[in-house]
C-alpha cells in the first residue's frame, strides 16, 4: 500500500503546500451548472395553469445566473443577474433591480426551487467509462500504469488508479463542470483538472500536479 501513496498524491492529494484553484474553494459547488425544469403538460395551451413549458437556469462560480423561460406560445423570456445563497435560501437579483428570495434544496443533480424540481443536465458527451491510453507529466510516478474513470450522467463518478505491480486505489464521489474544468469531489478532498474532449478521446491536464492523462472511451 505504501507505493499507492505516490499514485494518490498525483491524482487526489490536497497537499498543504499546493494552492487550490478557485473552483475547489467555492462554497456551494454542486449548484454550478445548467438546470432544467419541464412541465408535465407540454401542450401549447395558453390557458394552462402554468404558462411555461420549460425553464433553464444556469449558475456560475462568479455568482452569476441566467434564466430562460419557454412559454407555451413559443416565446422565450430571459433574465440574468447575480445570486447569493446560504444553506436554506437562494437570492436572485436580476440586472433590472428585481430581487427574489427562494427556499431551496440541493443535491448533486437535483434542485428543488419554489416547488419545482430542476435536474442538472450534462452539457458535454462526457458520460461513460474511460480508460487511460497515456499517462505522463513531470511529477507522475513511473509506477502508475492505468487510470479508469467512470462519469455517470447523474454527476456521480468513480475512479481507480492502478500501479504496475497490480495495486490499486478507488475513489467515488460527485463531479461538476464549468467551462473546460472537470472537478471531482470525494471524501477528503477535491481535484480540479482541465479537460478536452475530442470524439472518443478525453484529455485531462492538471498543472498543479504536473499530470496529463489521455483516456479512451470504453464501449460497453
Amino acid at each position: 500500500m505504501k507505493k499507492l501513496i505516490t499514485l494518490m498524491f498525483i491524482f487526489f492529494s490536497l497537499s498543504s503546500t499546493a494552492k487550490a484553484s478557485d473552483l475547489t474553494q467555492f462554497d456551494f459547488p454542486l449548484l454550478i451548472g445548467d438546470w432544467y425544469w419541464f412541465s408535465p403538460d407540454q401542450h401549447d395551451n395558453p390557458k394552462a395553469e402554468n404558462p411555461y413549458k420549460a425553464i433553464n437556469i444556469s449558475f456560475t462560480s462568479e455568482y452569476r445566473f441566467k434564466v430562460k423561460l419557454l412559454k407555451r406560445d413559443g416565446s422565450v423570456e430571459e433574465a440574468e443577474g447575480v445570486y447569493d445563497l446560504d444553506e436554506n435560501t437562494l437570492v436572485l437579483s436580476d440586472d433590472y433591480g428585481d430581487t427574489q428570495h427562494h427556499e431551496y434544496q440541493l443535491n448533486h443533480n437535483q434542485l428543488m426551487l419554489k416547488g419545482a424540481l430542476f435536474t442538472k443536465i450534462l452539457p458535454s458527451d462526457l458520460s461513460g467509462a474511460w480508460q487511460s491510453d497515456e499517462i505522463g507529466g513531470g511529477d507522475v510516478d513511473d509506477r502508475v500504469s492505468n487510470l479508469d474513470l467512470l462519469l455517470r450522467p447523474d454527476f456521480l463518478f468513480s475512479v481507480r488508479v492502478q500501479g504496475k505491480e497490480g495495486e490499486s486505489v478507488t475513489h467515488r464521489g460527485v463531479y461538476f463542470l464549468e467551462d473546460d474544468h472537470l472537478v471531482l469531489i470525494y471524501r477528503g478532498g477535491q481535484q480540479d483538472s482541465q479537460f478536452e474532449l475530442d470524439a472518443d478521446t478525453l484529455t485531462l491536464t492538471n498543472t498543479q500536479f504536473g499530470m496529463q492523462a489521455v483516456l479512451k472511451r470504453q464501449v460497453p
